[in-house]
């Protein structure tokens, strides 16, 4: 029970820690008047140490001047006391005691002395006697009496010192002033004890005095300074929601100016960023709307002449036998770049229906592992054709996801021509992954790879790492620019891993419904696991290049499979991240 009472406490301590933390990092008002405290308080410390040593050392010499003159008025009367008293007899210590009660007697009559040095504790003291110290003659509180004064006394010297005394249970303060007094035979030695009770009640009214006014001083520096600061901060926070507003799109949002101090010039330059910011931005939405239709209208404006063409194309690569070879291989030529020409209008049609957010889903329930097994089939004559191994791990059972399966198919056509195109005649693999709530596609190839800082850049459309390069697939460089849109319009992701000379992979993440979150991707990319943490990771730039899902990722040393997987299904193991590394041309 007490265990769980002191981890609740630590959990709610921690609690508030992390609360004040955050206000502390968000709030400049608060740091300011903190800070403004914090440095009020030292400086209020210091003052309030120095007055009070001053006060106090003021005191005390007021004090001691004080006693010094009210002995060096009482010397003179007990040294005419002391001229019948004889050290050596018997009853010396009857002497003294009668000597001290005249010199108190006498002393009293003097107000104006008593009211300076205050009331005192007088001691006589025979520190000469051939007798152990504590059975010398003396008269008074000879107790109360420190031995370094009486040291210092005995051996003829005038002396002052501060000591603490136990008087009625309760220890008082007191000076100490001693001085050696003459006699018929001998010097003693008198101690005048002036306790220091008024000095302390004064010192104590100054702490107190000291402390109110440091409080009072530092709650008005705390006032003063936070309504300074809000002052300040109060139009930085306006222009901060105004930024705010105007990031969410509302593009009239404007900053009120009032006056003609800084602030007033901070609002006004950022209205006039404001305003053309907003001009800038309608430029720019006009120029895509304008470059929209263009695509658009020249797609559909190709369309018919295109089919003329396609027409007597057709007619011509029918007859093309009956041509001499070098016609029969121009009509070939013709068809082939027709069909090329044919795929690209179609693209740009595509984008521009995308870019309008005119792209419908015609969703429904389908067998994913059927999808993704027709798409691999529909470029395996090319695969033939480039000598490229096609290696597929789909499962036999059914595995429905709400989709488009036209879109989905395209999605992996692409990604797996894509793959051939680059594989360098290695195999090319197509992995399938589920759990409860998304499929994941990775297709992989063992060919050229990624070259650090383009991955950002493979799904740019026209985009290309190498520009000499020939396509095998006849692609047009919007594939996988169309892939990513397709994925995005079924609330998953498309990411990539890449390494130069490893090869790439690809992978496809789609949620089981359209709409629903995506928390993960079944499949990892190679070269890093899945470690559930509830931090971020840190992983290389080689590596993640896209926001990581609840799954974090951390890299695999080379060569090492993750547990429970072989060495050479490692590199089919992936991340949910989109690689920095590398770089990949699209093809359709």
């Amino acid at each position: 029970m007490l265990r769980q009472r002191l981890t609740r406490a630590r959990e709610e301590v921690r609690h508030r820690w992390h609360r004040f933390e955050s206000v502390w990092r968000r709030s400049m008002q608060l740091r300011v008047v903190v800070s403004t405290l914090a440095l009020s308080s030292s400086v209020v410390f210091v003052l309030g140490m120095v007055l009070q040593t001053q006060i106090t050392n003021r005191l005390l010499q007021t004090k001691e001047r004080a006693a010094i003159v009210q002995v060096d008025s009482s010397l003179p009367t007990l040294e005419r006391e002391l001229t019948a008293v004889d050290p050596n007899s018997e009853d010396v210590t009857e002497q003294l005691e009668g000597a001290l009660n005249r010199l108190t007697t006498s002393v009293s009559a003097q107000t104006d002395t008593e009211s300076v040095a205050g009331a005192f504790d007088p001691v006589l003291v025979d520190g000469h006697a051939a007798t152990p110290r504590h059975l010398q003659p003396s008269a008074g509180p000879v107790d109360d009496v420190p031995i370094e004064l009486r040291r210092f006394v005995e051996r003829g010297r005038f002396a002052t010192q501060i000591t603490t005394v136990e008087r009625e249970n309760k220890w008082v303060t007191m000076l100490a002033v001693g001085s050696p007094v003459g006699t018929a035979t001998r010097p003693l030695q008198v101690y005048f004890l002036f306790p220091l009770s008024a000095e302390q009640r004064t010192l104590d009214v100054v702490q107190s005095t000291l402390l109110v006014s440091g409080l009072v001083l530092l709650a008005l520096l705390g006032a003063i300074t936070n309504l300074v600061t809000r002052q300040i901060v109060r139009p930085v926070r306006r222009a901060a929601r105004t930024a705010e507003r105007l990031a969410d799109g509302n593009l009239d949002e404007r900053m009120r100016v009032i006056g003609e101090d800084d602030v007033a010039r901070l609002g006004d330059s950022f209205n006039e960023m404001a305003d053309s910011l907003k001009h800038q931005i309608q430029q720019l939405e006009e120029f895509g709307q304008l470059q929209r239709r263009f695509t658009s209208d020249v797609s559909h404006e190709l369309r018919t002449p295109l089919t003329t063409v396609r027409m007597a194309a057709d007619v011509l690569h029918a007859s093309r036998e009956e041509f001499p070879p070098g016609l029969a291989r121009s009509a070939e030529l013709l068809v082939n770049e027709l069909d090329q020409f044919e795929a690209l209008l179609t693209d740009l049609l595509e984008i521009s229906r995308l870019d309008a957010g005119v792209a419908e889903l015609a969703t429904e329930p389908l067998d994913i592992p059927t999808v993704v097994r027709r798409a691999v089939e529909s470029v395996r004559p090319i695969a033939e054709t480039s000598e490229v191994e096609l290696r597929t791990d789909l499962p036999a059972e059914e595995i429905s996801i709400v989709a488009d399966a036209r879109r989905v198919e395209r999605i992996v056509r692409n990604l797996v021509a894509n793959a051939i195109d680059h594989a360098e005649g290695g195999p090319v693999e197509v992995v399938f992954g589920a759990d409860d709530g998304a499929v994941a596609v990775t297709v992989r190839d063992y060919g050229v790879g990624l070259r650090p800082g383009e991955a950002e850049l493979v799904f740019t459309r026209f985009w290309r790492a190498d520009p000499s390069r020939n396509r095998k697939t006849g692609g047009t460089g919007l594939g996988l620019s169309i892939s990513s849109e397709d994925a995005r319009l079924h609330g998953g992701r498309l990411d990539a891993w890449g390494e130069p000379g490893q090869g790439s992979c690809f992978r496809l993440t789609l949620p089981r419904r359209v709409g629903d979150e995506l928390e993960g991707s079944p499949l990892p990319l190679p070269g890093v696991r899945s470690v559930a943490a509830p931090d971020a990771i840190a992983a290389p730039d080689a590596l993640l290049a896209a926001p990581v899902d609840t799954a974090q990722e951390i890299p695999l040393p080379e060569g090492e499979a993750p547990e429970g997987e072989d060495a050479a299904e490692a590199p089919e193991r992936g991340s949910a991240g989109l690689s920095e590394s590398g770089a990949r041309e699209e093809t359709t």
